[in-house]
């Protein structure tokens, strides 16, 4: 788990935070449309409070169709001159984009932790991260276009890859900040304009960002930021004509949402759903680093991670033992203020969220699952819940199948390689995987038989950029990452050039 920052105390990370986000409560969060600050056509706001303790932060500009379309408008307009710009330039402002991110690292932790409530200590690396991202693709700009060459024997085929056009970034609140430049950064440089519509529950990081961009070089209308809920501001980027993709990452119900309102205008969806995630712990695995990467993978993030390691499948033989103990770790997490260095578990991101946690202890207990730790709120109250583990469920449980999106695992037991996997494919989602075993053999079958679209052996979620992103099923659509990315945000062209010696077909003659 990420050790505390050296030299950080809640005292001191309260004070900065404070002090950073003393202007958002002056003057509000503002949408950025065109290279500018700009309030709401309307003149609408709503509050965007800190999880910590429930004190309002800001007020946020709430936009509606007026003020996407001028965004929409502004990405248009700017983008044949950054569809033009070439690649290598691109790269250097994408660059200077990453160098800014750095510069403001502490800001952007700081706030992100007190705006979402995620713990200082993962938040900390959020801006080291997104600068990863910004300059991961900046330096792939340049061959973005590139294609391949397939010729004939009298004709010579070669296909290159050209920008979409204007495109919608919808992103999720539990962290905005990485999640918002892993879809900006990539369209950024494939040569598309942006139209980003951030979480209304988090929403301080995202002017961040689109302020850092534009401080750092990039023209105006490239990148442009609308507040506001998904049934306006949502719906209305989705449904406008301008806009040619939605790159959305949130709730499977909400993509099906996106799909309905741009089936009228064709747009490219690319999805990052919902997960039920299997983590498959075999008696012949290596049991202490499987029992550090079941924990971390459920509690890091407060569970608020759509890639959790949520049901933790393991072999019967030794269920009882390491039952025994993953609770004896999870009574031993930290779970507090998240601006505190030590914390592990912070508050959840919204009262909502917490009843919605909350409803599943009892739906639990209804199932008459096992809660042998947690299953309540935090003594500390408000939206901190306690780390939870559901022990001995049953796969066909709700607690089982739904996703909770919250520090709570549910323990299903199995007796060998074959149910296993049926249980492990035996849900709607199919994000990601992981599996802990010593036996090679086991391991590849597993993997290739296991309907998620990432799988990890012997392994945490270990980020590696070239690599896809994306899920099967109900868990997307579509893949992030290295090229993966460029065939979302681009068209594939293909150009035909005859040698001059077939024989064209005439008629009429």
């Amino acid at each position: 788990m990420a050790a505390p920052a050296k030299g950080a105390t809640l005292d001191g990370n309260v004070a900065k935070a404070e002090r950073f986000g003393a202007r958002f409560g002056r003057d509000g969060v503002q949408h950025f449309i065109d290279g500018a600050s700009r309030a709401s056509v309307s003149g609408k706001t709503f509050g965007t409070d800190t999880p910590i303790d429930g004190r309002e932060l800001a007020q946020v500009a709430a936009g509606d169709a007026q003020d996407i379309a001028a965004a929409a408008a502004a990405a248009q307009r700017a983008f044949p001159a950054w569809r033009d710009l070439p690649g290598e330039q691109r790269r250097g402002l994408l660059h200077e984009i990453a160098d800014a991110i750095e510069a403001r690292a502490e800001e952007i932790a700081l706030l992100e932790s007190l705006d979402t409530g995620q713990p200082i200590r993962f938040m900390s690396a959020a801006a080291k991260r997104g600068a990863e991202n910004f300059r991961f693709f900046a330096d792939k700009a340049p061959e973005a276009g590139h294609g391949l060459s397939l010729p004939a024997r009298e004709h010579v085929n070669y296909t290159v890859r050209q920008p979409l056009g204007p495109i919608a970034a919808i992103t999720p609140w539990n962290t905005p900040f990485m999640l918002s430049t892993w879809k900006i950064a990539p369209a950024l440089a494939s040569g598309c304009t942006v139209v980003h519509k951030p979480a209304e529950w988090s929403p301080i990081s995202a002017t961040l960002l689109a302020e850092i961009c534009f401080g750092a070089g990039l023209p105006a209308g490239v990148l442009n930021c609308v507040h506001g809920y998904g049934e306006t501001a949502g719906k209305a980027v989705t449904e406008h004509p301008a806009i040619r993709a939605v790159a959305f990452v949130g709730e499977s119900s909400t993509g099906t949402a996106i799909m309905k309102q741009a089936a009228p205008t064709l747009k490219r969806l690319h999805f990052e759903l919902g997960g039920k995630n299997p983590v498959v712990v075999f008696a012949d695995a290596d049991l202490d680093r499987a029992l550090d990467a079941v924990v971390f993978m459920i509690y890091s993030l407060n569970g608020e991670r759509c890639t959790s390691s949520s049901r933790l499948l393991v072999q019967r033989s030794i269920e009882k033992e390491f039952t025994e103990a993953l609770v004896a770790r999870v009574r031993k997490i930290k779970v507090g203020n998240p601006l505190d260095p030590a914390t592990e578990v912070g508050p959840l991101i919204h009262a909502a969220h917490v009843e919605k946690v909350l409803g599943y202890f009892d739906v639990a207990r209804q199932e008459k699952v096992a809660i042998p730790v947690g299953g309540a709120q935090a003594a500390v109250g408000g939206n901190y819940v306690q780390p939870t583990v559901f022990a001995g469920a049953q796969n066909s449980m709700r607690v089982a199948q739904e996703e909770i999106f919250g520090p709570v695992l549910t323990v299903i037991p199995f007796d060998d390689e074959a149910q296993a996997l049926t249980l492990a494919n035996d849900v709607r989602y199919g994000l990601a995987g992981y599996l802990w075993t010593s036996d090679v053999g086991r391991a590849h079958r597993f993997a290739r038989s296991l309907e998620a679209g990432m799988v990890w052996v012997n392994s945490e979620n270990n980020r590696h950029l070239p690599s896809p992103f994306g899920g099967m099923k109900a868990s997307g659509i579509g893949r992030d990452g290295g090229d993966y990315s460029f065939d979302f945000y681009m068209d594939t062209k293909n150009i035909c050039v005859a040698h001059g010696t077939h024989k064209v077909p005439s008629l009429g003659r």
